[in-house]
């Protein structure tokens, strides 16, 4: 006797079957490249330029530092905390892990253009548009209470605040120090780029500069002042050469001019900084030890309660961590500094201090897609190239 082989035909998948079964899969690889590998990102704002532009859209590598396990792991692919069009969480914190990152190709360094969560966006406020919450609390007069009444308070995990592009200035362990807008590291002035901004105080002998020349040359226009600009410093050699130009100098803040409680760490009592003169400030590092008193605690409090979990009180002129009387801390991450280019029209870390390792998404690589207004109006030769080149 022989058994026959009986054929069962396969029942065919439907089409709309087929097809959910290709976005799917498209779907979880799309979601795993741009989680573990590479991710899209926008420039939204000028404080880059002019190195990187408005709507110049960035490759940024995650393999760059080491990509970044989710924090948040219950959340629709492909959406970073908001739901398009509805405005709706696009996440849930019901599951939390902690930091952790997998091995990259090297580590943070000076110069770097980096992608990082905002560390001012771990708290927003809902109101006719979102805002920064601990800077509208400062209006409020740290009033907690009356702050509540009148915006609903949104509290944001690491991975799900607003993603923000600056370069990195100084590396833990440095210090830094802004002299009449001119940045030092360790006490030796960092790197400039042609393309990076100030404002100057332009003296012309007619109305100032036309609106042709500055739509042609991509200058623009401080809002409060007819006669003062925005200029690179590769423009400035330019301006001053035409001939209805009297003098060209920097508007600078100089030395114990205040800006109100505006720059960081919003105690201007202990701290007269300002956004051209400003610190010096050390950079905290993994592992190294800070004294405390009341006099400097302003510039670590974000960082011992916020960033690295700690219960921090200040009673009676002593500095309680986690119930303890403590004169001193020991740092548990690695912080950086991050400006933009831009440097008269950037909010950076003169405005919200340090970002703590556990923020940083990844480094900007090149640009393979710009445009100016709209589409129509295509940058074609920023298309393609790195950001090295570009800042040149």
């Amino acid at each position: 006797m022989w058994n026959k082989k009986v054929k069962v035909a396969k029942k065919k998948r439907s089409v709309g079957r087929e097809w959910l079964n290709a976005a799917m899969f498209a779907i979880i690889t799309a979601t795993l490249i741009r989680t573990f590998t590479v991710e899209a990102y926008t420039i939204p704002t000028g404080s880059m330029e002019g190195s990187l532009l408005v709507n110049d859209y960035l490759c940024v590598s995650k393999l760059a530092y080491g990509p970044r396990i989710p924090m948040t792991p219950l959340a629709l692919p492909l959406m970073h905390n908001t739901i398009p069009l509805l405005g709706s969480r696009s996440y849930t914190d019901a599951v939390e892990w902690g930091y952790h990152r997998l091995p990259g190709f090297g580590s943070v360094q000076r110069n770097d253009v980096v992608v990082f969560n905002g560390p001012a966006g771990d708290t927003a406020l809902d109101g006719e548009s979102e805002k920064d919450y601990h800077s509208t609390l400062r209006e409020y007069n740290n009033d907690r209470a009356q702050l509540a009444n009148n915006y609903k308070v949104i509290t944001r995990p690491v991975d799900k605040e607003e993603n923000l592009i600056k370069r990195c200035i100084g590396i833990a362990g440095d210090k830094i120090e802004v002299r009449n807008t001119v940045v030092y590291v360790n006490d030796k002035p960092a790197a400039s780029y042609p393309h990076q901004k100030f404002l100057y105080i332009v003296k012309t002998k007619d109305f100032g500069l036309s609106e042709d020349f500055l739509e042609e040359n991509n200058i623009e226009r401080y809002p409060a002042g007819n006669n003062i600009y925005f200029l690179e410093n590769d423009q400035l050699a330019m301006v001053r050469a035409l001939p209805s130009v009297d003098s060209v100098k920097p508007l600078v803040l100089p030395t114990g001019i205040v800006e109100g409680d505006d720059v960081y760490p919003q105690d201007p009592a202990h701290f007269a900084w300002n956004r051209d003169n400003y610190g010096p400030i050390a950079i905290p590092k993994a592992g190294t030890t800070v004294q405390l008193s009341p006099d400097n605690i302003a510039i670590y409090r974000r960082v011992i309660r916020n960033y690295e979990g700690n219960k921090l009180e200040e009673r009676d002129g002593r500095i309680f961590i986690n119930d303890k009387v403590a004169n001193s801390y020991t740092f548990k991450m690695d912080y950086y500094w991050m400006m933009g280019d831009n440097r008269h029209n950037s909010l950076d870390s003169r405005y919200w201090g340090f970002v703590p390792e556990d923020h940083i998404v990844g480094k900007a690589l090149f640009v393979w897609w710009s445009y100016k207004n709209t589409m129509a109006h295509m940058r074609w030769s920023r298309l393609g190239r790195g950001i090295h080149s570009l800042e040149q």
